[in-house]
């Protein structure tokens, strides 16, 4: 029965030296049970070296333990969130054993991120709107005013003084105009979602200098995508600059695709959707700003506009997609989803 289970389950001894190991565990850990029995569990699998002190605990007190979406790190160094269970059981040597039970819960703790995503889509989108349509009236009466009164004016030094004010209006009506995004639905057409990732590369490799590693890892197998060509673009330029911008001129940078089956964007099932991940190994997404990440006006850097992100999450989501990101020191990913409808037959 075990072996058929999708939950992970390990036999651990007093030790915590791995007696068992179903398929399912082997699977989640990454490591074969020729490799795992025998050996303490913490040596064999890292990213569960977290659990060694709760294990101890359930070894003294004979009471169980369980934790959820424990945060770990996989052999192939993606990011995972495991639900844990351990038990106190009697072995069949009569000794004390642990049973500890390891399930996936990275596909439950993604979803619930995507609809916190899409949540703050949409207060963002209020927000904006109101925002931008607050501003617009004054800033026409500020930069009308400015122009009739540099036609009263006689000294060129007091006309520098409007020249200002009209600079600083059409600055800000810009800023206005980019929180509204382009007006309009996507302009779509059928297009290599690889073409557009080099354009963006060449892109990053000019502004970047030298000591910037720019690495491509791209699955052929991915069909074209009905996207408007310039709003992708500059969403994923958004990413980029601010990948860019963490690795401060050097550092790595990859451009990975992947061709998804059957996966969930935000709650909408899709059989088959495209993913455009770029990867840093920057400092990561500082603390402070991980829950409001896409909210307009939120930057971490000095003099930053707290734009990038949010038009990016917002002409992606024009498509029906989504801008997700894991992150931690040395490895962020920002994966953009697509859902690839198929022609039909």
């Amino acid at each position: 029965m075990l072996e058929n289970l999708t939950t992970g389950v390990l036999a651990l001894g007093s030790d915590l030296s791995v007696r068992y190991a179903n398929p399912a565990a082997e699977q989640l850990l990454g490591v074969s049970l020729l490799q795992l029995a025998g050996r303490p569990l913490p040596a064999v699998a890292p990213a569960l070296a977290a659990l060694e002190p709760l294990l101890a605990r359930v070894l003294e007190t004979g009471r169980g333990f369980a934790r959820r979406e424990l945060p770990v790190v996989a052999s192939d160094d993606t990011d995972v969130a495991l639900d844990c269970a351990a038990t106190i059981v009697e072995g069949s040597d009569g000794e004390p054993e642990l049973l500890l039970e390891l399930a996936d819960a990275s596909r439950r703790v993604r979803i619930d991120r995507e609809h916190a995503l899409l949540a703050q889509l949409e207060a963002s989108r209020s927000m904006v709107r109101q925002l931008a349509h607050e501003l617009r009236n004054p800033l026409g009466g500020i930069r009308g005013a400015a122009q009739l009164l540099e036609r009263q004016l006689e000294l060129p030094v007091l006309r520098d003084y409007t020249g200002l004010i009209i600079r600083e209006a059409d600055r800000l009506a810009a800023l206005t105009a980019a929180l509204l995004g382009p007006a309009g639905p996507p302009e779509r057409s059928d297009l290599n979602i690889h073409e557009l990732v080099e354009h963006v590369r060449r892109l990053a490799q000019a502004e970047a200098g030298p000591r910037l590693v720019i690495e491509r890892d791209y699955d052929p197998s991915i069909p074209v995508v009905a996207v408007d060509r310039n709003q992708i673009v500059q969403a994923m330029l958004n990413l980029v600059r601010n990948a860019l911008a963490a690795l401060d001129g050097g550092g790595r940078l990859v451009f990975r695709t992947r061709a998804l089956m059957n996966e969930t964007i935000g709650s909408r099932p899709c059989r088959l959707a495209a993913c455009v991940e770029i990867e840093d190994d920057g400092p990561g997404v500082p603390e402070a700003l991980r829950d409001t990440l896409f909210y307009p006006l939120v930057s971490g850097r000095a003099g930053g506009s707290g734009l990038g992100l949010a038009l990016a999450q917002e002409l992606v989501s024009r498509h029906g997609g989504l801008i997700e990101y894991t992150s931690r020191p040395g490895r962020t990913v920002f994966r953009m989803l697509f859902p690839i409808e198929e022609a039909p037959r």
